[in-house]
Parts: structure tokens; sequence; C-alpha cells
């Protein structure tokens, strides 16, 4: 008599699709936060147009659906790859609130070009930037997230009949600075100390935010 087999496995009629593998929420939550570190890099390194959605599935080592599954398409990836990378600025409308609003130009200058400063911050800002500016779509997801998340939440906290006008030409000012010193960079501008820049930009914030 022969020894016993193995039952044969029992299919409970529910085909797994391709690229979307049964998991936990701390598994598909750590799927996602490393497909977003694959978009962040993929885009910083190869720009709006170069990056492919196949190409950030396969440096996040899943499959293509995956992508699509968590973040829908590549204009949404790289949405969602400018919320991550531009947070620090967005809480800028913070530094806005702290303290009376007779300084507040140079907390924001400060803020601001801190993180420009900082290489690890400015890394993914390059990239954004350069994206936005070679590519309208990726230029229209910047400006989309730009004026609600950051101009927006500036702009209420400013007293002023034309606060958003007011909000986007003290951004215009540090934009266009930031532009021409870390990504133009034109000199002597990109060597100049932070010190001295943030001491000429902030009295000009300063007046568009609350000049008369």
């Amino acid at each position: 008599m022969s020894g016993p087999e193995s039952a044969p496995a029992v299919s409970d009629g529910t085909a797994r699709k391709r690229g979307r593998p049964r998991r936990t929420d701390s598994d598909a939550a750590g799927t996602r936060d490393r497909i977003l570190v694959a978009a962040r890099e993929e885009f910083s390194e190869r720009g709006y147009e170069k990056t492919s959605v196949r190409g950030i599935a396969k440096a996040a080592g899943v499959d293509s659906a995956l992508v699509h599954h968590y973040f829908g398409t590549k204009e949404q990836m790289f949405a969602a790859s400018i919320e991550v990378a531009f947070a620090p600025a967005l809480n800028a409308s913070d530094t806005v609130a702290e303290g009376s609003l007779d300084g507040v130009g140079e907390r924001l200058t400060r803020f601001i070009f801190g993180i420009w400063e900082n290489p690890t911050t400015r890394t993914p800002l390059l990239a954004i930037v350069r994206s936005a500016v070679n590519n309208e779509t990726a230029a229209a997801v910047f400006r989309r997230l730009v004026a609600s998340q950051l101009l927006r939440r500036i702009a209420a906290q400013v007293d002023a009949p034309d606060a958003e006008l007011r909000a986007e030409l003290a951004a215009a000012q540090l934009i266009g600075t930031a532009m021409l010193r870390y990504v133009i960079k034109v000199e002597p501008l990109a060597s100049a100390d932070p010190e001295q820049i943030i001491a000429r930009v902030a009295p000009v914030v300063q007046g568009h935010l609350t000049g008369a």
C-alpha cells in the first residue's frame, strides 16, 4: 500500500491579478513608499519626459500594474513625488503664522533658502523645477500644487484685499532668485553668501506681503 500523498492544492476560485499580490496593510504601505522613492529618484535623474512608469516599476522592483494601482498615471505619479519632495516648502505658511507680520519677509525668505541650501532637499527640488521648465504637463502639476498648497495658505495669513496677488509676487521673488542661483547658476549670485542674499531679498518679500 503506497504512502499518503500530499493533497492537491484547492483553488478558491479567486485568480490573483498580476502585479497585485495579496498583501497586508503594512506590506502595501511599504510597497507604496518604495515606489514613491523610486519615482522621486527617476524624476530627479531623468526629468519628467524621460521617466516612464515601467522604469519606476523596475527601480522599485515591482510590476508596472502595481505602480498604476497605487498612483494612477505618470502625471499623478509626478504629482505625488512633488508633494513629498516639496513638503518642507509647503510648511512655509506655518512660518508666516509664527510671530508678527512685521518680520514675515525675513522668516519666509530664510525658511525657503534654508531648504534650497540643504543638499538633501535641494536635489529633488532641482528635478521638480527642471521638469516644470521643460515640460508643460510637469509645469501644470507644479503650478497646481504651488497655487493650492503654498500660495493660498500664505495668502490666508495676509490681511489685505489683494492677498493672493501679494503672495504670488513674494513667491515669484523667491522662486526667481532660487532659479538664478541654483538652476541657472548666474554669478555672482550663485556663489554669494546665503546671508547676503537673505538680507537683500527679505525686505522685497516683506514689501510684497505687507507693504502699502
